[in-house]
């Protein structure tokens, strides 16, 4: 029996960024999903701030989804996600910080705008983060015309939370055609089995996204 909880909801980014770090390490355990009941008032007794992923290992509890990508990496070293070099290591975690911070926070800044009542949405807070986007977009193309994976030639942190990144933004605001390389970087994404199994299992949720899925993916 495992030790590893992961309090979690399928539908969520971040969820799915750790979720496919345990696909990719092929470690066992005991997915808490916060439709279940009592798993929502479970994470917030460790974790008030009621956000998630969460990882309980034994008496232990950690929070936001980048520490629990290193602590699967600390626990299965074996299938590393962040490098051992320093400076190959560096490089991954900037990338994962700019899908964190430049692609998902604006994105999400977009689908919490659309949740308010129609009558308190900010369409300069809605502009803002789209054109935010659209340079994160264009940055992220030129990065990708030389690369397999965000960091290199090997899948890492970083690409774990690109591919609901990249998903989910585009849903939101659509990716330009003309940005190829990422484009061509998202399909590797959405193919790489770890991910695809994510998405799969999100797919009973989508009537959860409050602008409309597409079914493109």
């Amino acid at each position: 029996m495992t030790d590893l909880v992961l309090y979690s909801h399928p539908f969520s980014s971040y969820c799915q960024k750790a979720l496919v770090a345990f696909y990719e390490k092929g470690l066992p355990f005991e997915h808490r999903n916060l439709e279940q009941p009592g798993a929502m008032d479970e994470l917030k007794a460790v974790w008030p701030f009621g956000q998630f992923p969460i990882l309980k290992q034994g008496g232990r509890v950690f929070a936001e989804t980048s520490i629990i990508i290193e602590r699967l990496d600390q626990i299965a070293p074996e299938t590393p996600l962040i490098p051992a070099d320093p400076e190959a290591a560096l490089e991954v975690r900037f990338m994962d910080r700019v899908f964190d911070n430049h692609l998902q926070a604006n994105q999400q800044r977009i689908i919490y705008n659309a949740l308010r009542p129609e009558a308190d949405r900010d369409p300069i807070a809605d502009a803002e983060a789209r054109a935010k986007l659209e340079t994160a977009y264009a940055w992220l193309d030129a990065v990708m015309a030389t690369r397999t994976w965000a960091a290199g030639e090997t899948f890492s942190l970083a690409d774990c939370g690109a591919a609901p990144g990249l998903l989910y933004a585009h849903w939101t605001h659509a990716i330009p055609q003309r940005f190829e390389h990422l484009w061509a970087y998202r399909r590797r994404l959405l193919a790489r089995p770890s991910y695809a199994r994510a998405l799969d299992e999100a797919r009973p949720y989508r009537s959860y996204f409050p602008l409309g899925a597409p079914d493109e993916d």
